[in-house]
């Protein structure tokens, strides 16, 4: 295998920390619903994901039906975006440098405080202007939120493990994907957005509660001397930079991130107020969340030796619905595309993060994680602002068609790179604690 898939030996500090962790935590190989913590850690995962799946709707047709404005839209969606994207390095490094089940349940609670505050400002029909510095806060949150959980499920699973506590948490996901979406459309049309981001604030309060149950250990007592958190960062993206498997996958979300969010994001919901509606756009959305359920149904007990080259070409299928949505398809055929995509876009979610849990050292794994976080994010604000502008001077099929083509190669050319190509999923245990 190539020097940038070979794993490496981690320092005595680190691998004591690891042995620490496996025993205080009940962490089982096989079977990682053994572990009392991970058991906290799913349901709060679970919970806080139910609402989190219904607020995307709720929010733009919320945001809309205020304003009736796509700019509106982007500028709200955008204002949550620019701020988790600029904090997501330092929330890399604090997630490595602190328990990452403290910052998880300030995080989640601070997440369910600012979400209590958009409910409001949407129940009561508020300028989308106040809008703007809550949905900031929320951004803040989730720059913290997003690289813990990058690095926490080596802690909470081993081994062979890995995958199923990386399926069953995509599993739950994407059963709340494929209610939610629906559950938020219905809310919408009979008593307003305000209500499903109501349940999105609850749900962050209550995971809150399940992730407080939950106890890491103690990180080993930092020396007087010893690295701040710049020189931690340093390290994250030495490590980072030198391995071109990591940073060719986050380029190619870079343009898929920046596609998806402007076509599908925001100027899916503004054609769809206009032709299948809220609940026609739920249900399309719900499609999504079934699909990827069956993919991590699949993924549990499949086990594919090399498994980047298939996880790459099945994302091409993510392209469909952008250029159906563009070409003004009914509400069967998208659903259509969007359960495929579905399954494609899961099938790598589960492949990409158990390659990660395997290849990247634990004790390196947020700030490693930030880096690809921050990269494959960095174009969102630009796709977002973007979709509107672009839609309005060339129309939103050759916006959607273009963009749709644009993710095909994106996907398609990271497997020039043979150290993608060859990264395996049979590590050891003994790999494994790098």
């Amino acid at each position: 295998m190539p020097e940038a898939d070979t794993p490496e030996n981690r320092d005595s500090e680190a691998t004591q920390t690891d042995a620490i962790s496996s025993s205080s935590t009940g962490l089982a190989s096989g079977q990682p619903l053994r572990s009392p913590a991970f058991r906290w850690f799913f349901a709060g995962w679970s919970i806080s994901m139910a609402g989190s799946a219904m607020s995307p709707v709720a929010l733009a047709f919320g945001v809309l039906e205020v304003t009736d404005s796509a700019v509106w839209l982007s500028a709200v969606l955008t204002a949550s975006m620019v701020p988790m994207i600029s904090m997501m390095i330092l929330g890399g490094a604090i997630a490595d440098r602190y328990r990452r089940d403290i910052v998880l349940r300030l995080s989640s609670l601070g997440a369910g405080i600012s979400q209590a505050g958009v409910a409001i400002l949407l129940l009561t029909h508020q300028h989308p202007a106040f809008l703007l510095p809550l949905s900031a806060l929320n951004g803040i949150f989730q720059a913290l939120t997003t690289p813990t959980l990058r690095g926490i499920v080596p802690q909470l699973a081993s081994g062979r493990g890995i995958q199923q506590a990386n399926s069953l948490l995509a599993s739950a996901r994407n059963i709340t994907r494929m209610v939610g979406p629906s559950a938020a459309g219905l809310l919408t049309v009979s008593v307003g957005g305000g209500w499903a981001i109501v349940a999105d604030a609850v749900s962050f309060l209550l995971a809150a509660a399940c992730f407080a149950r939950m106890s890491l250990p103690d990180l080993p007592h930092r020396t007087k001397g010893g690295p701040t958190i710049l020189g931690d960062l340093r390290q994250g993206w030495g490590y980072f930079s030198s391995r071109p498997w990591i940073w060719s996958v986050t380029l190619a979300f870079a343009v898929f991130n920046a596609v998806n969010m402007g076509v599908w994001h925001i100027l899916g919901p503004v054609i769809a107020a206009d032709t299948i509606g809220a609940d026609g756009w739920g249900l399309v959305l719900s499609a999504r969340g079934a699909g990827a359920l069956l993919a991590t149904m699949v993924m549990v007990r499949l086990t594919v030796r090399r498994p980047m080259v298939p996880a790459m070409c099945l994302m091409t299928l993510v392209a469909v619905p952008l250029i159906l949505l563009g070409t003004g398809a009914n509400t069967f055929w998208l659903a259509a595309a969007a359960f495929a995509a579905g399954v494609a876009a899961e099938f790598f979610t589960v492949v990409w993060s158990t390659v990660w849990h395997i290849h990247v050292p634990e004790r390196l794994s947020s700030r490693v994680g930030a880096y690809d976080e921050f990269g494959s994010f960095a174009s969102i604000p630009v796709g977002q602002l973007s979709a509107p502008l672009l839609a309005a001077a060339f129309g939103v099929a050759a916006v959607a068609v273009t963009g749709g083509a644009l993710t095909v190669v994106a996907m398609l050319l990271p497997l020039l790179l043979p150290s993608l190509r060859r990264i395996e999923l049979n590590a050891s245990e003994a790999d494994r604690a790098r």
